[in-house]
């Protein structure tokens, strides 16, 4: 009898406190209130509930690093008499800037913001193609250094030089609207393939000669060189530290960059492949792919700057740098013999 004398009382002291609270009408506003606090509570929930799939799913399936070792351009896109390895550069800009999608300039209300292994992958990429333009422009597209740079070769090389975290509007910098990374790139490629066109019909010139593959080789072991550097520098100064959130960053930048020099030295070795015979530089030749290839392949789950000493973390800044320096002498050993 007393629990129900108690459940009673409880029943009553909550009707008062919603009826008689305040007033008659108490009941009415006190509900309305309850049932709209519960939708603001249910819209807040379905919105960060939206904005966390949206990011996250987004995020995943925009996420894509290919290292495809056998990746060739389109058949459609080379005709005999062009360049493979300017056909290269062509279909890798469109595989990274128009198939996928390009995310280094991605604002904040896409979901690709949220990566940053992908942007430096494709910026590693384009930088590599980029330094590889000058050498078009300056050696291989020009009869001697004093005649006339081809004019498609020229724009392209200037294009590629363009930043890529650029996107079409930036109030910071103006309000109006401005080329995106991905078009000014687009458009390197639009002049890319049409001087393979005209080198195909005869009205354009790549020099086939020792000493234009030599200062192409040259140039691009200088530039590895220079992360070479830039990787000795992270493993120094952060090595064995957990938490070095730069890492991944500077590996896959790397990683970009040795991925489209593997490509690009490969195609080149069909556009010299007598002089490459003549010289006997065959084995050579694929030795130092092979260590471009292994370099630009290593894709850990987690990307680790251990000690390179260390028994437990693995460093794998380091073990990229060995497979890099190992391609850089390779290249220089050929350098050296089309110098003879």
């Amino acid at each position: 009898m007393a629990v129900r004398d108690t459940f009673a009382g409880f029943t009553d002291r909550l009707r008062h406190r919603w009826m008689y609270r305040k007033g008659g009408k108490g009941l009415t506003i006190e509900w309305g209130r309850f049932l709209k606090a519960g939708a603001l509570r249910r819209t807040a929930l379905g919105l960060l509930a939206f904005f966390t799939l949206y990011y996250a799913v987004g995020a995943v399936w925009i996420h894509d690093i290919e290292d495809n070792a056998d990746f060739q351009p389109p058949a459609a896109e080379f005709a005999p008499g062009g360049s493979h390895a300017v056909a290269m550069v062509a279909a890798l800009i469109d595989r990274e800037v128009d198939q996928k999608r390009w995310t280094s300039n991605d604002p904040w209300f896409v979901p690709s913001t949220l990566l940053d292994n992908m942007p430096n992958y494709q910026q590693g990429i384009i930088s590599a193609l980029a330094r590889f333009s000058f050498e078009l422009t300056d050696q291989l597209g020009r009869t001697r250094g004093s005649s006339q740079t081809d004019p498609d070769l020229q724009s392209a090389s200037g294009l590629l030089q363009y930043a890529g975290d650029v996107w079409v509007w930036d109030p910071k910098v103006s309000l109006l609207p401005r080329a995106s990374s991905e078009a000014q790139y687009s458009e390197a490629r639009k002049a890319l393939l049409n001087y393979n066109r005209r080198l195909a019909a005869g009205e354009a010139v790549f020099e086939r000669r020792g000493d234009n593959l030599m200062a192409t080789l040259d140039r691009i072991a200088l530039d590895i060189g220079s992360s070479s550097a830039s990787l000795d520098n992270a493993v120094v100064e952060r090595s064995g530290n957990l938490f070095d959130f730069s890492a991944d960053d500077q590996f896959y930048n790397v990683k970009g960059q040795l991925y489209a020099y593997y490509l690009l030295i490969k195609a080149l070795g069909q556009d010299f492949d007598k002089l490459i015979t003549e010289r006997e530089l065959n084995g050579a030749w694929e030795q130092m792919l092979d260590s471009l290839r292994k370099a630009a392949q290593l894709s850990p789950m987690v990307v680790v700057n251990g000690a390179p000493d260390g028994q437990l973390l693995p460093s794998h800044l380091a073990a990229q740098g060995f497979y890099l320096l190992r391609a850089r002498t390779q290249l220089r050993e050929i350098t050296n013999i089309l110098l003879k």
